[in-house]
């Protein structure tokens, strides 16, 4: 069962990790059209979803959230690499593939990009995104991040090499895109 909202939103809320989560996190994390995107090729073991939720989740260099509609988790959206001092930090999520094409992830990204620019006062989000992700790619766009740069051949992704796209968002240009989505 999903923990307490931290920040809801229209159609999704993210909530805090628990330990509760963790066979929905093992589920997906092993599936191949979710763990490759995000770069992982080892499977997921049970211990090792328990240790990455007191590691990672847990952990003090970010913000790890579960994404859920109507209250049931669909994915994860996660502040990482957070630099305090100089206001970064880099932006991921990923949603389980019954979850696609409904509008979850731009939801859940925008809400953790407020969380990160209007609450713990960041300056810049950054993202990645394998080339050939086409959807994460909208998602980022949607929001305002701009494509900054390509890694070439940075990654393997369902055993071919994938250029890495790099994004980037200033706090101003996404209130500024925000508002325009408003109108």
């Amino acid at each position: 069962m999903p923990g307490s909202v931290f920040k809801p939103g229209d159609r999704v809320s993210l909530r805090t990790v628990e330990a509760g989560d963790d066979e929905f996190l093992r589920r997906h994390r092993n599936d191949p059209t979710v763990r490759r995107p995000l770069g992982e090729v080892e499977p997921k073991t049970a211990a090792d979803v328990a240790a990455y939720r007191e590691e990672v989740v847990r952990g003090e260099d970010g913000l790890t959230l579960l994404i859920c509609a109507e209250g049931d988790p669909v994915g994860l959206a996660f502040l990482f690499r957070e630099e305090p001092r100089s206001g970064v930090a880099e932006l991921g999520y990923w949603l389980a593939p019954e979850a696609w094409g409904d509008g979850y992830a731009t939801e859940a990204a925008d809400l953790l990009c407020e969380h990160a620019f209007d609450e713990r006062a960041l300056h810049r989000l950054s993202a990645r995104v394998y080339e050939g992700n086409d959807a994460s790619a909208n998602v980022l766009e949607k929001l305002g991040f701009l494509e900054e740069g390509r890694l070439r051949e940075a990654n393997v992704w369902g055993g071919e090499r994938r250029d890495t796209l790099r994004y980037g968002l200033l706090a101003r240009e996404w209130r500024a895109n925000r508002e325009g989505r408003a109108d």
